[in-house]
């Protein structure tokens, strides 16, 4: 019997106020180092450099572009997920 893929998903918010660093790069930082992939099969992959990555992980890079995180999730086969911050419920009446 195949297999589906499973898609793991990391999750995005709509807005927050962070003092150090913007938390996905923590949940990414993670997802890489799960994946068991090098930074350079990342870069290789994504098209985002070796340096980008440790400065997000291990240097002073506060807020990454999202296009970027995009790139290297997928890469890791991670898919971004936005979450709203605080759901209403809107009934429809017909």
């Amino acid at each position: 019997m195949p297999r589906k893929n499973k898609i793991r998903t990391i999750r995005v918010y709509k807005s927050y106020n962070f003092r150090d660093k913007d938390p996905v790069i923590d949940q990414l930082r993670t997802a890489v180092a799960d994946s068991g992939a090098s930074y350079e099969d990342i870069q290789a992959d994504s098209g985002v450099t070796t340096q980008t990555l440790k400065a997000w992980f291990h240097g002073g890079t506060r807020r990454p572009q999202f296009c970027t995180v995009q790139a290297v999730a997928r890469v890791i086969g991670y898919d971004l997920q936005m979450v709203r911050a605080s759901p209403k419920v809107k009934l429809l009446t017909g």
